[in-house]
């Protein structure tokens, strides 16, 4: 085979033994790499009702076969594992040089199982493979472990690490690459931190796999200056995703004191045109041509890499409209290693709950320094309030009570990524449909549907969650690569099939393969929650309950019969019943015959 490496490595951290693997090719044509690789190695391997946090849980990093190849943002992985956030299938996708190193060692993916008895971080160069001692690194903060590595190991390789967030089993921490890198939003760091895995240092010294045409690295480059030519590159470079504060500010979607409102009465101090002018440098994945991160001097007079994502979670959300104070509190997040869209949700969790009176001696509105203290509690879990919110908001509310489920912002366990859907049914839909929990990277509709429809409750609407879902979810992160340059600048699609073509050889039906990937990963979630329900593609009650009571859009809520009746259709359209649950002739159809005797265990499954 063209395109793949065609070789998996296993580390058993338990024993200290590691072996080399070949992946059989029919794997790698029905599930490419990255996310397709990851499900299928996590639903073949782990035992039904595995503890996340335990020895038997194993951490996947999948790269997939454009990975590391000339072209536009090629410099990603995917890193998976049953998530201790939601209990369900979780990942993450992470720009970092380890995925191209991981590629140039000669691997397309890597399984790592048991548990160390001590700290230690893996260090792999092709195919030697040692465990090192890391009980030196065992409490620093990412930036300083990155620091000490290098000195180690010097400057060309790859990393992934934790912080004391991944090692003090924070449900929603984070792997963090190049002081900034973040992915794994589903707790992929606690991972890592139960098996006393601190970090993995990757250094591959050989040639990227042949691809099957070689014209794909003239390709590659031709899509790199397309990019650079389009119209909204040049604005992209100035302000990248944190011009959308005041997109969505004008939408009314920009999520405000817990979601509360769509609107932030100081957004202009957090937004796109403050960081313009604030930016000292800019920051990339490899490979990157556009970086996204647009770094600032934070409230310290330190360096803070910024998008849209974090500071809307932690300035708007939680009533703070300095952006120096926002790039702070998402640095120690970054050095921490945690989300920071979990930490800003559940931040504004426990503000809205001190103000009903739910928890004493809690935060305020806006109260930056207080929120700056609860950050650092929740990486060390060191007070009460940290361990609590350090579990997430969904199992926070529930040890709470008091109604306040009713403004946990998640959807089956995880917290909802930075846009607020009181007048945004299709993007509450894909919000809730999302395979890791609510999470915008699989369907940014929303752009689509302020646009088009906005307060409609259609079937085309659903038609369109889908075809994002499947190039976005299904496609992009298989491959494995960053879909800003064909969302944010309107790059060609076309150019990644050339690419993908010219790499493997092969012509793929890119809805097939994502329909097969999406399948299988809910089969998984169905597999672990023992049955399912529609409660759990259901968004939060908020968008139902409370109005907004600001902007143009004052009044707006959802519709629970129309988002139910979208449900429906999601459903059918996915070949899943109206519970859904995939039906057995999907299975078959896609080749995932295999999956009915493990659901028949927990569901009736239906034709």
């Amino acid at each position: 085979m063209r395109g793949w490496a065609g070789r998996l490595l296993r580390v058993d951290l338990s024993s200290g033994r590691y072996w080399i693997q070949d992946i059989d090719p029919s794997i790698l044509v029905s599930f490419v790499g990255g996310r397709g690789l990851a499900v299928k190695l996590l639903w073949d391997e782990l035992r039904p009702g595995v503890d996340p946090l335990s020895p038997l849980n194993k951490l996947v990093i999948a790269a997939g076969p454009l990975t590391g190849y000339p072209g536009p943002n090629t410099g990603k992985l995917v890193i998976a594992a049953k998530s201790p956030l939601t209990g369900g299938y979780g990942d993450g996708n992470i720009g970092s040089w380890a995925s191209v190193h991981l590629r140039k060692a000669g691997f397309d993916a890597m399984v790592i199982e048991g548990a160390s008895p001590k700290p230690v971080y893996l260090y792999v160069e092709d195919d030697k493979v040692s465990l090192m001692p890391a009980d030196d690194l065992w409490g620093l903060d990412t930036f300083e472990t990155e620091d000490r590595l290098r000195r180690v190991h010097g400057s060309n390789v790859g990393m992934l690490i934790i912080g004391p967030a991944g090692e003090n089993l924070v449900r929603f921490a984070t792997v963090v690459a190049q002081r900034g890198r973040s992915g794994g939003r589903p707790g992929m760091g606690a991972v890592m931190g139960s098996k006393r895995l601190k970090a993995i240092v990757v250094r591959g010294t050989r040639l990227l796999p042949q691809p099957a045409d070689p014209s794909l690295s003239k390709i590659g480059v031709e899509a790199d200056l397309a990019a650079k030519r389009k119209e909204g590159y040049p604005f992209w470079m100035r302000q990248g995703t944190t011009a959308t504060v005041e997109w969505a500010q004008e939408a009314s979607v920009l999520p405000t004191l817990n979601f509360r409102e769509g609107q932030f009465d100081q957004y202009d101090k957090i937004g796109g045109f403050m960081v313009e002018r604030g930016t000292v440098t800019v920051r990339s994945c490899p490979n990157c041509v556009m970086p996204c991160g647009h770094v600032v001097n934070d409230a310290e007079s330190k360096q803070s890499e910024l998008d849209y994502e974090n500071i809307a979670m932690l300035g708007s959300n939680l009533g703070i409209g300095d952006l120096q104070r926002v790039a702070h509190l998402n640095r120690v997040a970054d050095m921490m290693g945690m989300d920071t869209i979990s930490l800003g949700s559940v931040l504004g969790w426990a503000m809205e709950a001190t103000e009903r009176g739910l928890i004493k001696d809690g935060l305020e509105w806006g109260d930056y320094r207080k929120a700056l203290e609860v950050a650092y509690d929740i990486a060390h879990q060191r007070t009460e309030l940290g361990r609590l919110l350090g579990l997430g908001v969904r199992e926070a509310s529930r040890r709470v009570g008091g109604g306040s489920g009713d403004f946990a912002m998640h959807v089956k366990g995880l917290e909802v990524s930075a846009y607020d859907c009181h007048a945004a049914p299709g993007m509450a839909l894909a919000f809730s449909t999302s395979p890791i929990g609510a999470h915008h990277k699989d369907a940014w509709v929303i752009s689509w549907e302020v646009r088009n429809d906005r307060f409609g409750y259609t079937r085309e609407k659903v038609l369109k969650v889908i075809e994002l879902q499947d190039i976005r979810g299904g496609w992009f992160e298989v491959m494995v690569g960053c879909r800003l340059p064909w969302v944010e600048i309107g790059l060609e699609l076309d150019y990644y099939w050339r690419m993908f073509k010219a790499a493997t050889g092969l012509d793929y039906d890119i809805g097939g393969v994502a329909n097969r990937v999406y399948t299988l990963i809910r089969a998984f979630w169905v597999r672990e929650y023992g049955g399912w329900s529609r409660e759990y593609d259901t968004p939060p009650l908020r968008w139902f309950k409370d109005p907004l009571t600001k902007g143009p859009l004052k009044g707006a809520v959802l519709n629970m019969e129309g988002y139910q009746r979208m449900l429906t259709w999601y459903y059918e359209a996915r070949g899943w019943d109206e519970r859904g649950i995939p039906r057995r002739s999907t299975l078959r159809r896609l080749g995932l015959g295999y999956v009915e005797g493990e659901l028949s265990k927990v569901v009736d499954l239906r034709d």
